[in-house]
């Protein structure tokens, strides 16, 4: 099975987020990062067990929202995780960062015109599995620094699957590959 390291940027809804922790804890995935927009829970709760491959630079740093919006989003998430928020070793990057993982091969999981199947995508040792935006996606500036993009194949009439369905479907597809 793959190391991977899921990315979570622009997601606006923090039933998407829960939903998206808890199946990256189903999934054994080594961290989930939430950026830009991304809302996230509690920076306390953050667990960083030894396995966990990536390091974040501060691993206690304090929560910078405001007591009352921090718990709001930390409950709203929880919603969905269901505890996963307090397993699944995470942090919060205001900006997209993708030099950080030069060891990981960076797979976004996106519909384009050079994206590969992803029955077809044979996951490399390591990686790093980009999550972009509900409506828009992951924007073609950002397509472009990427390894590599896998795309779900689709077959009824909707263009695309929920962010949280898609991941779990990717995930599983990545770690039973092989």
């Amino acid at each position: 099975m793959p190391e991977i390291i899921v990315i979570a940027h622009n997601i606006r809804s923090t039933h998407n987020v829960g939903a998206i922790f808890r199946t990256c804890e189903g999934f054994g995935v080594q961290q989930l990062i939430l950026s830009g927009y991304t809302p996230y829970p509690d920076l306390a709760l953050q667990p960083t067990p030894p396995h966990c491959a990536y390091q974040p630079e501060e691993t206690a740093r304090a929560d910078p929202r405001l007591p009352h919006i921090r718990e709001k989003i930390t409950r709203q998430i929880h919603k969905t995780a269901l505890g996963a928020e307090a397993l699944v070793p995470f942090d919060y990057q205001p900006e997209l960062d993708l030099e950080q993982f030069a060891s990981y091969r960076i797979v976004a999981l996106e519909q384009a015109s050079t994206s590969v199947s992803l029955q077809q995508y044979q996951p490399p040792s390591k990686l790093v599995l980009l999550l972009g935006e509900e409506v828009h996606g992951i924007p073609a500036e950002t397509l472009m620094l990427v390894d590599d993009i896998i795309e779900i194949p689709m077959y009824g009439q909707k263009e695309s699957f929920n962010v949280s369905v898609a991941t779990g479907i990717a995930l599983y597809a990545l770690t039973t590959a092989g």
